[in-house]
């Protein structure tokens, strides 16, 4: 990560959201040159000098205190997990460059997915790597089992695998989502190199992907919903639920369930039910990862 390049980038992007009315300024509806807040209005806004905030977007501010990020962090209305983000951005904690160690999930958690025979789940670890499903995901989006290892990766299988790109009925937003999460897992490891290695492969394939990732979103999804259609059951909606394991903080055990009584919900039982998938790396062992 290029921490100025990203910091500065980041914030322009939050300036240009706002329109100077929006913020209690006064507009007399002169040309600007850019959209959204100048550098000198989101000074006034924060409270410090033009010089000191331009030093700031440039990375040139050194010591900057935590009431500083603060204050342009409220003059730009950035929520919880933007401001996370910006503190990450210009204060890194990484690891000198070396790539994190491989992340491995626990047995326990591999039975407990696969004690779920109608509940389509999956872990989730850096980079979005995929380490681990149980039948009824594998059954639900793309035969996991079959991918190389260096393919089980949710943002490669979203943009560039045809199958499982074609689940989602809402492709862009799922798209948005999963390119606002890498960006915010990737401030969360600034140092690690085989994030930009993974960011420069998905450009290079996917102009979609390159078009989104200038946007500068960051997504921390929770919980939510999604449209998804599956040629053997047609169309259904399904509610996920992600759960940060504490024993590892860099996994997320993902969850899909589907109302009660409620067609999506008979659509994910025909899918569980429609065919085992072989044991191994595909029922709830999924022993590879993209990049780990």
């Amino acid at each position: 990560m290029n921490r100025r390049a990203d910091l500065g980038a980041f914030l322009r992007s939050r300036r240009a959201r706002i329109r100077p009315e929006e913020a209690g300024l006064r507009s007399f509806g002169e040309r600007r040159r850019v959209p959204g807040l100048r550098r000198e209005e989101l000074a006034q806004l924060a409270g410090v000098s033009v010089d000191y905030y331009t030093r700031f977007e440039q990375g040139r501010a050194e010591n900057v205190s935590d009431a500083v990020v603060d204050a342009v962090a409220s003059a730009l209305r950035l929520d919880a997990v933007e401001t996370g983000h910006l503190h990450r951005l210009v204060r890194p904690a990484g690891a000198g460059g070396r790539p994190a160690p491989a992340q491995r999930v626990r047995p326990g958690l591999r039975r407990l997915m696969d004690s779920m025979p109608h509940t389509p789940a999956y872990v989730v670890g850096r980079r979005t790597d995929v380490l681990a499903w149980n039948a009824p995901m594998a059954a639900m989006m793309v035969d996991f089992a079959a991918l190389p290892a260096g393919r089980l990766n949710k943002a490669w299988l979203v943009f560039c695998h045809e199958e499982l790109r074609g689940r989602f009925v809402d492709w862009e937003a799922k798209a948005r989502d999963v390119v606002g999460y890498l960006r915010l897992d990737h401030g969360r490891h600034p140092e690690d190199p085989a994030y930009p290695a993974l960011i420069g492969e998905l450009s290079d394939a996917s102009p979609e992907f390159g078009r989104l990732w200038e946007q500068q979103e960051i997504r921390e999804k929770t919980h939510g919903s999604y449209r998804l259609r599956h040629p053997a059951v047609g169309g259904f909606t399904v509610a996920y639920e992600s759960l940060t394991l504490p024993g590892d903080p860099d996994q997320t055990l993902v969850t899909y369930t589907a109302e009660e009584g409620s067609p999506s919900q008979a659509a994910l039982r025909l899918l569980a039910e429609r065919r085992p998938v072989p044991v191994g790396s595909g029922s709830g062992s999924g022993s590879g990862s993209a990049r780990s």
